[in-house]
């Protein structure tokens, strides 16, 4: 059911308070105009959270790009957490996972047709793939993980709510798991309730959203993860699995292994789904090193067979470059892709969102030659830099 992972310390509820008020001041420093929020000429389409842990930011983006790809040059900018980098990197043939983080690594091979570009400072990052250092004139560009990342102003900000960690049900840091207060969901002119069982109930759906409580400006929509077949990791190695469907895992002893931050999702999805799972978590963008390796040999190794490794495609970004792995395991190491399928009908809806605001906004791409282009009416810009459309006015 809808939030039934959130855990409150109530203890800690105290420190929560003191964060609170520096996460308020922090806000109400962009609220007056103290400090400045930039908006940009090119369309922005911004991705994020208000929680620590994962609410399923990377499939979105990847549902965004490939929604927008074949029309326009769209271009993925991120932190590159955990990077080994500094400062603005533009990913190219020769990047690693090191290089410029293990989720624009991730999109980066799924996608060699966009522009990935990493850094932390992201207005830089905009102003130089803007600017020309990407090569080729950039349409529009989407921020992975930047709803707290107030120096930009996106055209549309979109908010993901983990449904399993419902933010109306949640705390501040420490005692709860979010970054900033409930209320911080109003900045969204797009929320997305993430992870959602496929079978939700009209009820559930009604439910939730009037507990979520957005404006009319704000547009809800509801998500769930859908499962590829399954990738080997060493191709060359890999042993047979059949058509790589999931439904050929039923007489199948597997070990799920994970380095995010909420593995709880797939762990149940796969669970009615093998003979027997067995979880092998490490942290969040977590860096395998020698006696973790061993530890994956070792907790394969003890598997009757059939058996199998699935990871996700993140930590698959991360494993192809560590060594150390067993023969036996690179034979049996798969990764588990997983694309958003929206529920209600949504899609269409979503889709019509994100390229109209594009095709009002874009100078340079196929999208602005639609029929129905027409100048807007007005702008919501605080700061300094060029005109934008808000998303709210569209």
């Amino acid at each position: 059911m809808e939030g039934d992972l959130i855990t409150i310390n109530k203890y800690l509820r105290p420190l929560s308070w003191f964060y609170g008020i520096g996460v308020g001041i922090r806000n109400m420093l962009f609220e007056t105009g103290i400090l400045k929020s930039r908006a940009y000429a090119t369309p922005v389409i911004s991705v994020g959270n208000i929680t620590v842990g994962g609410t399923g930011k990377t499939p979105h983006v990847e549902y965004l790009i490939g929604l927008l790809k074949d029309k326009m040059n769209v271009a993925m900018l991120s932190r590159g957490y955990k990077r080994k980098t500094k400062g603005f990197v533009l990913a190219d043939n020769n990047s690693s996972c090191s290089d410029i983080g293990d989720e624009p690594y991730q999109i980066h091979r799924k996608f060699p047709g966009i522009t990935v570009a990493v850094d932390k400072k992201r207005t830089r990052g905009i102003e130089k793939l803007t600017g020309g250092e990407a090569g080729k004139d950039i349409d529009a560009i989407i921020l992975d993980d930047a709803f707290q990342h107030r120096y930009v102003k996106p055209g549309i900000n979109i908010l993901l709510v983990d449904y399993h960690r419902l933010i109306i049900y949640d705390e501040l840091l420490p005692s709860g798991r979010l970054r900033e207060p409930v209320k911080s969901k109003d900045r969204a002119d797009i929320v997305i309730v993430t992870k959602c069982p496929e079978d939700l109930k009209p009820m559930e759906f009604r439910v939730l959203t009037k507990a979520m409580n957005l404006y009319a400006y704000q547009q809800l929509y509801f998500s769930t993860h859908a499962y590829e077949h399954l990738q080997p990791l060493f191709p060359k190695q890999a042993n047979a699995i059949g058509d790589g469907s999931l439904d050929t895992l039923k007489d199948t002893n597997v070990l799920l292994l994970t380095g995010i931050a909420s593995p709880e999702q797939v762990q149940n999805d796969l669970q009615s789904r093998t003979a027997s799972l067995q979880l092998l978590a490490f942290g969040d963008h977590h860096d395998f090193k020698a006696k973790d390796i061993s530890r994956i040999n070792e907790a394969f190794s003890a598997l009757s067979s059939p058996r199998l490794i699935i990871t996700t495609e993140k930590d698959a970004s991360r494993l192809k470059e560590v060594d150390g792995l067993s023969d036996e395991v690179k034979k049996h190491l798969f990764a588990l892709p997983i694309r958003i399928k929206f529920l209600l009908d949504q899609e269409e809806q979503f889709n019509q969102s994100i390229i109209g605001y594009v095709r009002k906004n874009s100078r340079n791409s196929i999208l602005a030659k639609g029929k129905d282009e027409h100048k807007p009416k007005d702008s919501d810009h605080t700061g300094d830099g060029p005109r934008t459309i808000s998303f709210r006015n569209y």
